[in-house]
């Protein structure tokens, strides 16, 4: 009996087949930078870059002075859905997408701080492999969560006409943490909002003269009126009685 681990993976034609990665330096174009010119105070951050060319070799060039510090990426890759555009091609072969990202999920994982997390913005043209991938590439037990993302309305210009198809209008967000349950891991997201005491808030609306009690209240309900009969397949009454309040 073979005593050879084996693990759960998603395979493709050509995975075995990696790019040799040489380290980068990025190199600084002064026309086109622009700063404001000193630092009015001592924790003031003149380290933001903006950087053009391959995002691999960008990647690869930011991982010997960023590794294991940067605490939030988002990302939004070519989601393969078979167009061309003007800069790149979004319609590669199945397997070469997938090679592509594998390189750029590992190289991102290394950047990620300990508590950092990934946000890897998709649509259902990949979304189902990128999950798998990511899985593979920063475990399963580091994923968060799938958040929908309505992009658009389904009616009107940007919903297109009427065909067989069903419309597109939703992307996803899959999100991933560095370490998820480790030491110095990830803990979670700050709050949205904050709980202040309701009388508390009360009472400093009264103090700056402002009002804190409701402006419009529902006097009466009216009085129902009859307008139909609706009668189901067989000529009953349905279970539900339908009126409408004229008040």
């Amino acid at each position: 009996m073979s005593a050879k681990k084996t693990k759960l993976e998603l395979t493709w034609i050509g995975k075995e087949n990696r790019p040799r990665l040489e380290p980068r330096i990025l190199t600084p174009d002064d026309s086109k930078s622009h700063h404001a010119q000193h630092r009015v105070a001592d924790s003031d951050l003149f380290d933001n870059r903006l950087i053009f060319g391959d995002n691999l070799l960008a990647l690869k060039a930011l991982e010997q002075d960023f590794a294991g510090k940067v605490k939030c990426v988002f990302i939004d890759p070519p989601y393969n859905t078979g167009q061309a555009f003007e800069y790149y091609d979004d319609g590669l072969e199945h397997s070469i997408w997938l090679g592509l990202m594998r390189e750029r999920f590992e190289i991102l994982r290394t950047l990620l701080a300990t508590n950092g997390v990934l946000f890897c913005q998709l649509n259902d043209d990949e979304m189902a492999y990128g999950k798998v991938l990511l899985d593979e590439v920063f475990g399963r037990a580091n994923f968060l969560n799938q958040v929908s993302v309505r992009m658009k309305q389904t009616a009107g210009a940007s919903g297109g006409g009427e065909d067989k198809r069903l419309k597109k209008n939703i992307e996803y967000i899959l999100v991933y943490a560095r370490n998820k349950d480790g030491e110095n891991g990830f803990n979670k997201f700050n709050d949205v909002f904050d709980e202040e005491d309701l009388f508390e808030c009360i009472e400093e609306m009264r103090e700056e003269g402002k009002s804190w009690k409701y402006t419009r209240i529902l006097k009466s309900f009216g009085h129902k009126t009859y307008h139909s009969t609706i009668e189901d397949g067989s000529g009953g009454l349905p279970p539900i009685s339908r009126t409408r309040g004229s008040g």
